[in-house]
């Protein structure tokens, strides 16, 4: 089977798990596609990996097909260059997300990506916070935590929304991991009030960050170590 006829029946198996219901729900949040993901990662398992189809479901432009492509992909074949490419086309957040996740982060250039987006708008700021919250919470070793405070302080109440997200994130990760920074974390939390009214379902925890750090320390603290 050619690449090309491989790709038409994927488009076609795609079209097929289309459903407007889910289409309509995910549009609210930016995201142009209506597939249910667990049936997105179904076709994923049976595609297994292949660069070269990744490829050409990611030149298509659909966010189907491109969320396909982040799965059977190898992660580790990209350069900075064309993850950097990549990422600037990139629209809908569930994609930039699943992009970060499954081809970033497993790849050869995180940590030169994560300085080359952090300082970008919307969407491309959003992936550099995203990269700098996982370091954060994964190794934080040499990163200079007074001064990604010192930028979330100085940028994030006026930062877009989908890249405010992620520093709010990395604002309540550094609060969470990081008992030496806790209380100034909390005081920039409390000073720029960042979803201080964002809904948060019962047993839920809010995003606000000051609140966000207080739960999430009780339970550390509650939760025996192993």
């Amino acid at each position: 089977m050619s690449t090309d006829t491989a790709i038409k029946d994927i488009l076609g198996e795609l079209a097929a798990l289309e459903d407007p219901r889910m289409r309509e729900v995910n549009e609210r949040h930016g995201d142009d596609h209506g597939v249910n993901l667990s049936h997105l990662r179904s076709l994923a398992k049976r595609l297994k990996t292949q660069h070269d189809l990744a490829l050409q479901l990611w030149t298509t432009g659909n966010t189907a097909a491109r969320l396909l492509a982040t799965l059977v992909c190898r992660p580790k074949a990209f350069s900075a260059a064309e993850l950097d490419a990549m990422i600037r086309d990139i629209s809908a957040p569930k994609l930039l997300d699943w992009f970060i996740v499954n081809v970033v982060k497993p790849g050869r250039h995180a940590e030169e990506l994560r300085l080359r987006w952090k300082d970008g708008s919307d969407l491309v700021g959003r992936a550099g916070w995203a990269l700098t919250t996982d370091r954060v919470v994964r190794n934080a070793r040499d990163l200079d935590l007074d001064a990604l405070l010192d930028q979330i302080e100085t940028e994030m109440k006026q930062a877009p929304e989908q890249k405010q997200w992620t520093m709010n994130h990395c604002l309540a990760e550094i609060g969470i991991r990081h008992p030496q920074h806790r209380k100034r974390a909390i005081a920039i939390g409390e000073r720029l009030k960042v979803h201080i009214d964002y809904p948060a379902s019962p047993g839920c925890t809010p995003p606000y960050a000051p609140m966000w750090i207080a739960e999430m320390v009780r339970r550390r603290e509650e939760t025996p170590a192993r």
